[in-house]
């Protein structure tokens, strides 16, 4: 079998870069601000028609008058009910999906259903939305992780210790949970790689991840936990060194949109250990390749949420 390599990516890459995308149709979770608000402004200047999701309606319309979005979509991803809502709302073909939205080194919080909070907005609430509508995606499913899925683990591997992670069970520390729901993220994507081939999904996916980006994300933890002074410190070592939200979505704009990529391909900045810079093919921990984990994943994430993707046309 002949290898086909995924295009070279040039230096210079930015999202003007991107071909037209007249006539297509993309949904963004967390379209209101950061990354997201981002994308949906830099993919609608390219003729994209484009969803956008909020947790709150004014926030939403807001974002809607800043980017040109068509559509704003309620989603609160750390809520499974609201998740079937949104997807019940998805009546048309979409093109791309892109799971942007997520929360980042909170304290210990749980969601409306009882998940650890970073595992249950960043993964869980991504799986189930994706697989209940994935019957409706037809070209890319992308998924935003993060340069600290390094630090994230699910200790043994096995069903039951990931599903502790998932409830939250034994010994917290944000950073690592964080860590732990970006890990998920490529793990998802490469499991769902394997399962595209088996069951002959017409979408590829892939992932993408900003590096440092200058968002608010990063003092959301700290304001939380009614931390202040934490928050004013993030907020200022963000500014310093943080690029910008358009910068920090370059990755996975261009997973979005440019032709000839191959499925499970990983995009992220070139420079500063992956911090700054236009985007290059970049490769995560060894672990988040781990096919055992993968599946193991899977099927517990299936468990918890209900949503079974090749139920989930009829769910």
């Amino acid at each position: 079998m002949k290898y086909i390599a995924n295009p070279v990516v040039d230096e210079g890459w930015t999202s003007s870069f991107m071909p037209d995308l007249s006539g297509k149709k993309y949904l963004i979770t967390g379209g209101t601000s950061g990354l997201g608000l981002a994308a949906a402004k830099a993919l609608v200047a390219k003729g994209a028609h484009v969803t956008i999701t909020a947790r709150k309606e004014e926030k939403g319309l807001r974002a809607q008058d800043e980017t040109g979005a068509q559509r704003v979509l309620s989603l609160n991803l750390a809520d499974l009910s609201s998740v079937r809502e949104a997807a019940a709302q998805i009546q048309e073909d979409i093109d791309v999906l892109i799971c942007n939205a997520g929360v980042m080194v909170t304290p210990y919080r749980f969601t409306k259903d009882n998940f650890e909070l970073q595992m249950g907005t960043n993964h869980l609430g991504h799986f189930a939305l994706a697989g209940l509508i994935h019957h409706r995606i037809k070209e890319r499913i992308i998924s935003v992780s993060s340069v600290a899925h390094r630090i994230g683990n699910f200790g043994p591997g096995t069903t039951t210790s990931i599903r502790k992670k998932c409830l939250g069970e034994g010994p917290y520390s944000p950073w690592r949970a964080y860590g732990a729901s970006k890990l998920a993220n490529l793990l998802f994507i490469n499991e769902l790689e394997r399962r595209r081939l088996q069951h002959g999904y017409s979408f590829i996916p892939l992932a993408a991840h900003p590096g440092f980006a200058n968002t608010r994300l990063t003092r959301v933890g700290p304001a939380m936990a009614g931390q202040p002074l934490k928050e004013r410190w993030m907020g200022l070592m963000t500014d310093a060194i943080g690029q910008s939200a358009h910068d920090g979505a370059l990755p996975m704009l261009y997973a979005a949109s440019m032709p000839g990529i191959k499925g499970a391909t990983y995009y992220g900045p070139r420079k500063w250990a992956q911090m700054r810079g236009t985007p290059m093919v970049v490769h995560g921990k060894a672990m988040a390749y781990d096919q055992t984990l993968a599946s193991n994943l899977w099927n517990v994430s299936e468990e918890l949420t209900g949503v079974a993707w090749e139920n989930s046309a009829h769910a």
